[in-house]
């Protein structure tokens, strides 16, 4: 299963150089890195980062994060997956740009 995580391009920029990351800064304030779901990635990227460009779609395979991910009940009611260590950049199994057009986050297919 592929997540998904949001980053600014100086949050991705720090990742590739460090090879790692605590996440952005809600993150480090929440002692997780909050990732998405394909159904969840949309609603986040319009909540959290309505109207920025210049944003990072990173997608990450659940199964390489192993007993660091946890499903966590969040708004709604929904599972959210939260991972409790840093992200790694060998976690990251793909990055690409996620323009905004018309005020809209436009993802890939398969992600929207």
């Amino acid at each position: 299963m592929t997540l998904y995580k949001i980053f600014r391009a100086d949050e991705w920029k720090a990742l590739r150089a460090a090879g790692r990351s605590a996440g952005a800064q809600v993150d480090i304030a929440d002692g997780y890195v909050h990732l998405s779901t394909v159904a969840q990635a949309p609603e986040t990227a319009a909540k959290h980062f309505a109207g920025e460009d210049g944003l990072m779609l990173l997608g990450v395979e659940a199964d390489r994060l192993g007993e660091d991910l946890k499903w966590e009940e969040s708004r709604g009611g929904a599972l959210f997956p939260h991972l409790y260590r840093e992200l790694l950049l060998t976690d990251v199994a793909w990055a690409q740009p996620l323009p905004l057009a018309d005020g809209v986050h436009q993802f890939p297919a398969g992600a929207e």
